[in-house]
């Protein structure tokens, strides 16, 4: 079976299926991504349609949107204060949440993206554990730096549902465009006392409210070592200050994981939900 994805389209709606997806329930499953509709109506009618053609193929299930797996693009927005996306925040149409429901879909995952001040995410003492160490990255050798990161993300995120592996070529190809967006300020790395690594985290400036952004955004950490995620935020919320930030967003957690509520404890608000849908077919 060919891996590349099939184009689908009715008038007034597109998309792309993967027929390769990660499988929900252990489900035959396929994934509808780089969707695109004019309206909840044509939007529902495209996912309606390719709904029954897999069910007719055997397939058990359909989750979208999402680009073939999670290492891609994915998820719908689902709810929002109508703020401007943020840097590499994923978006979706006006009536893309709308057309999954009315085809029959329903939320199987969710995540929430908060905003907050950056003075508020510290406490009077920086966040340290005996035996780690954490560093910073010195903006040097990026080939190494995406290397540690696939190495870490890998392993950190391999219990995640949802979660495909990915070729090593296949992540370096993902991270190649970020590269000149990257401020190795907010970039980090925790070490144990024998030198392994033992997590990182990624921020980025908010490059999208212009040339002196005031916000910066914690993409993504992780840490298989109680308290080093927390440690590496720490570190990461005094640093953006030093550096004359305000505000922070806390991207795309999953709102079953810690680290939302970490992300209130630090005084951050949700402003943005978003859900990957689901929908199990019948023969």
């Amino acid at each position: 079976m060919s891996d590349a994805p099939q184009r689908v389209s009715v008038d007034g709606a597109a998309g792309l299926v993967y027929r390769d997806a990660p499988s929900w329930h252990g489900l035959q499953t396929a994934a509808i991504g780089g969707f695109a509709c004019d309206s909840a109506a044509a939007g529902a009618k495209l996912l309606s349609r390719v709904a029954s053609d897999l069910a007719a193929a055997g397939f058990g299930a359909l989750i979208g949107p999402m680009d073939g797996d999670t290492w891609h693009r994915y998820r719908v927005v689902s709810e929002t204060d109508g703020s401007k996306p943020y840097l590499m925040e994923p978006v979706s149409g006006p009536h893309d949440h709308a057309a999954f429901a009315a085809a029959g879909f329903s939320a199987i995952s969710e995540y929430v993206s908060a905003r907050g001040a950056l003075a508020d995410a510290i406490g009077p003492e920086p966040a340290v554990l005996p035996g780690v160490r954490v560093v910073q990255w010195d903006g040097t050798r990026s080939d190494e730096l995406i290397n540690h990161l696939f190495e870490t993300s890998a392993g950190a995120f391999a219990r995640n549902r949802f979660f495909k592996p990915i070729e090593r070529s296949a992540f370096l190809k993902l991270y190649e465009p970020v590269i000149p967006l990257m401020d190795p300020r907010h970039i980090f790395f925790a070490h144990g006392a024998d030198g392994a690594l033992i997590g990182f985290l990624f921020g980025i400036p908010d490059r999208l409210e212009g040339d002196k952004p005031q916000t910066v955004i914690l993409k993504t950490y992780a840490s298989g070592v109680r308290g080093v995620a927390h440690c590496l935020a720490d570190r990461f919320h005094r640093g953006a200050i030093e550096l004359g930030y305000s505000k922070v967003i806390h991207a795309l957690m999953h709102v079953d994981n810690v680290s939302l509520e970490r992300s209130r404890r630090y005084g951050a608000s949700v402003f943005r939900r978003y859900a990957l849908m689901g929908r199990r077919l019948q023969p």
